[in-house]
């Protein structure tokens, strides 16, 4: 019987495959699975590892975001640097150092003894990731036969979510450890070690070796790939005919690769389907749900960090999951219907989970009793302007009674009220999150999310970056395309928990700066969404949050302008646009009508 065709470079039949799947291929194939498993378990771990972390070490929310964007940085700038590497020193190698430094890495993370050390440990780890990511599929797709292509490009990709997964349930073993974050981090080691032992017994890529005019070991790492019956020599010669068409091309071309990329037609196109392709991976969010989604669902109300960390593990293990759906249909169904399936679906997921945190938002509990301390969190009235990360508040639940009181800034611990002692089981410290009803809506979401974007574009975009491209373009533009996916990841990475903060105010201040007809000061008074009573107008909540500067005056740093007798919270103009809205004059702060001075 006739096998698959083997098409070289140009398009054309080379040869019959009557290949099979080797003992060697299968441990090509697991090893290089282990080296998704680096990628996978640093994205994984991290999620976990950073909400027990601040037990030990003080973060605030920038380096919260450094710390999980180093290791993105660093790989960003090592997978565009790698495609030399590989083309110089093979992919077999550069996977060997790729998995040497993520040990490293490893183990500095794991003995950190501050912040500072803990972000060297993860841009060392980061370089290894770059790499590895870089060359693996590529090592994977050369070594491979065409038949099998598909799938076991597919592999890297189930290694990087099988990662994600045991990192998840590691994460949620050593949560309740004392300085169980750093045995969190300080595993990765494993697979990486397991990674250099392996490839130190593995071949060079076939198309390596003939590109280097090693014909004799090419034939023989193919014929231990292919198996005995397997007609390799046909193989090579077709390889052998791409690489001359490649040493050819760059001969005739008076410029560098990169600018011979760009004007020629069928290679450009290539790089820009695959950067494409990468670009939507990224910006549909599936790096920072994977990073933050313990953050995540501890947001939805899921105050228990330990419970946070499992959860998400769950998670992990939807996405790992999934990956084996893409496996099965990526050959049967084709790339493109695959990843329009796939993104559809995302979509509508990331819109539900949208409508869920409005939902949580809008029914979060009310302050019952204002503190008396008279400081800041006295003046809010409900769970999410109490809990917001602008404030160094808490919210108290004891009871049927509700409070907002001062938090400590490194402990988070209460500083007044019922939450300062002992909680018992009716009792909750909500720092952060709103306790609500309705987070099995958060979970719902981001498990229909990864059914969604996993099997398609979770993989996608990795096996065509590893098909498309002409050989004599193959190396720098996997790099380009693999370096695009990084930089995006690192942008909406390191601005999640900055937006997040940024949207708590602004997202709601545009509202405010349209009916206001523009700015009108430099640090105009802020509109922020709320649940404090009183303050909704027309089913939306609407409070008017204090610039820094207004506060200051509020608590007795300044004067007073003319506006609410009981805090001075509002200028004469903002307290006529209040006006407007309510029909009455009103405080957005105590959220209660009140006479203007």
């Amino acid at each position: 019987m006739t096998g698959a065709l083997v098409v070289d470079s140009k398009g054309g039949a080379a040869a019959a495959d009557d290949s099979r799947m080797t003992p060697l291929g299968i441990v090509l194939v697991t090893l290089s699975a282990v080296s998704g498993i680096l990628f996978g378990y640093d994205t994984g771990v991290v999620s976990g590892a950073m909400l027990v972390i601040k037990s030990s070490i003080v973060l605030t929310d920038f380096w919260h975001e450094l710390i999980v964007a180093g290791t993105i940085a660093s790989a960003w700038v090592f997978s565009l640097i790698g495609g030399y590497w590989t083309d110089r020193y093979g992919r077999r190698k550069t996977i060997l150092a790729a998995a040497m430094v993520f040990t490293v890495g490893s183990l500095v993370m794991g003995f950190a003894t501050g912040k500072e050390m803990l972000l060297v440990g993860r841009l060392i780890v980061g370089v290894g990731v770059g790499l590895a990511s870089m060359s693996t599929p590529m090592y994977i797709a050369e070594s491979s036969s065409p038949k099998y292509r598909g799938v076991l490009v597919l592999m890297y990709t189930v290694g990087v979510t099988g990662g994600q997964f045991v990192a998840g349930i590691i994460s949620g073993v050593l949560s309740g450890a004392d300085q169980g974050w750093r045995w969190m981090l300080g595993l990765g080691a494993l697979p990486s070690v397991v990674l250099v032992v392996g490839f130190l017994f593995l071949p060079e890529s076939p198309r390596w070796l003939v590109a280097s005019g090693r014909l004799d070991d090419a034939e023989a790492v193919l014929r231990r790939l292919r198996g005995p019956d397997a007609k390799v020599s046909e193989e090579v010669k077709a390889i052998k005919e791409a690489c001359d068409e490649q040493l050819k091309q760059k001969q005739q071309v008076q410029q560098n690769v990169l600018m011979q990329i760009l004007r020629t037609e069928h290679a450009r196109r290539a790089l820009f389907l695959s950067c494409a392709l990468q670009a939507y991976q990224q910006l549909g969010g599936i790096n920072t749900v994977m990073y933050y989604s313990a953050s995540i669902l501890k947001m939805s109300g899921i105050g228990d960090d330990s419970t946070a960390i499992w959860l998400s593990a769950g998670v992990a293990g939807v996405n790992c999951v999934c990956t084996f759906i893409g496996m099965v249909f990526v050959d049967r169904l084709g790339r493109r219907p695959l990843a329009l399936g796939s993104l559809f679906g995302a979509c509508v997921s990331l819109v539900i989970l949208g409508l869920g945190f409005l939902l949580m938002d809008h029914t979060a509990p009310p302050v019952t009793d204002v503190n008396t301390l008279g400081d800041a969190c006295a003046a809010f009235m409900g769970c999410s302007a109490c809990t917001s990360p602008r404030t160094m508040c808490g919210f108290c639940v004891n009871g049927n009674s509700t409070s907002c009181w001062p938090r400590d800034e490194d402990t988070n611990l209460a500083l007044g009220g019922a939450c300062m002692s002992p909680l018992t089981a009716d009792m909750e410290w909500a720092v952060g999150y709103c306790p609500s009803t309705y987070s099995w809506i958060a979970v719902a979401a981001l498990v229909l999310y990864l059914f969604c974007f996993a099997p398609g574009m979770g993989a996608i975009p990795w096996v065509v970056n590893a098909e498309v491209h002409s050989l004599w373009a193959r190396d720098l533009s996997t790099s380009i395309a693999t370096s695009s996916n990084w930089l995006l990841n690192l942008v909406v990475s390191i601005s999640f928990l900055s937006l997040i903060d940024a949207l708590t105010a602004a997202g709601p201040k545009s509202l405010f700066l349209l009916r206001r007809g523009g700015f009108h000061r430099s640090h105009p008074a802020v509109v922020h969404p709320a649940r404090d009573q009183g303050s909704l107008l027309g089913g939306h909540a609407v409070a008017l949050r204090e610039t820094p500067n207004r506060r200051q005056r509020k608590l007795g740093g300044g004067k007073q302008n003319s506006g609410c007798q009981d805090c001075g919270c509002l200028t004469g103009g903002e307290l006529q646009f209040i006006e407007r809205l309510y029909r009455v004059p009103h405080c957005p702060v105590r959220g209660t009508a009140f006479n203007a001075l």
